[in-house]
């Protein structure tokens, strides 16, 4: 009988002890995995303001259009007309992140171009917002068109109520004629306003530059190429970030004539009166 005591309180002292560390090993693991799980918990980066983007041949107005296009009053046919302001879709595979226009209009005077790019950024890292992501597309851009890093930035133009730019037209512009003696009409591709100097040699106001009052960031490029025996065709660019859309508008005008110049500063009024109508359209 006594052996069979000694037995028994043996067992009951080992069950004990194995419950006494089992207990005590997963209070410790418990603790080890909550201080784990604090350590490595992030918050996601903010998404983007814009889920979806405006259908990019219906963002230009047709005032607008008559401004940047002027052949588009000239022609008299109705159909072709209308078909001139209807544009021509950029081909896309995915239009919710990325849509386009563009539109070619013949005039007397010269070949006007224009595209206006929709890109909505998103960003597929946890730790990078849209924002952030639209930022870096933006910065990259910038540094592609090689903007001067002297050339001040300079406010949008505002636009007049009859569509076209308020701000003063420049010297060369209003001083120059047609052959004729007489001065061209207003907001009209004619030789009489392509006059105006390259970009290396514009004034500072008309340099390649970033623009303030424009999306959350933008600037404007100018490139003229060509030379003097042929007809020199003159690119304004104009790109803006406003949240997470990318916007880029290429304005192209070639005269005619041989030896003319596009007129620089009603070339950037018109497209930067452009992307002040897209921000303001964005942001409604």
């Amino acid at each position: 009988m006594q052996r069979k005591a000694y037995v028994t309180g043996t067992a009951a002292l080992l069950a004990a002890l194995l419950a006494g560390c089992t207990s005590g090993s997963s209070g410790g693991d418990d603790i080890t995995d909550k201080n784990a799980d604090t350590g490595t918990s992030t918050v996601a980066a903010q998404p983007g303001k814009y889920r979806t983007l405006p259908e990019p041949c219906g963002a230009v107005s047709h005032d607008t259009l008559d401004s940047l296009l002027p052949g588009i009053a000239q022609i008299t046919d109705q159909d072709q007309r209308d078909k001139a302001y209807e544009g021509e879709a950029t081909l896309t595979y995915d239009t919710d992140r990325k849509v386009g226009c563009h539109w070619k209009v013949e005039s007397t005077d010269a070949t006007d171009r224009l595209s206006v790019d929709f890109e909505r950024v998103v960003s597929y890292d946890n730790a990078v917002s849209d924002d952030n992501e639209a930022q870096t597309i933006y910065t990259q851009r910038e540094s592609a068109a090689d903007i001067p890093e002297s050339a001040p930035p300079s406010a949008t133009v505002s636009e007049s109520p009859s569509g076209s730019a308020s701000g003063t037209p420049s010297p060369s512009a209003s001083s120059s004629t047609s052959p004729s003696g007489s001065t061209g009409p207003s907001g009209s591709a004619s030789t009489s306003s392509s006059t105006s100097a390259s970009p290396s040699t514009a004034p500072a106001d008309l340099q390649p530059r970033t623009l303030t009052d424009l999306g959350d960031e933008a600037y404007l490029d100018d490139q003229l190429s060509g030379s003097g025996s042929t007809a020199e065709q003159r690119t304004v660019t104009v790109v803006f970030r406003t949240s997470n859309v990318v916007v880029t508008i290429e304005y192209e005008e070639q005269p005619m004539a041989t030896g003319t110049v596009p007129d620089s500063k009603e070339m950037q009024d018109r497209a930067q009166n452009l992307a002040a109508r897209l921000a303001e359209d964005l942001n409604s």
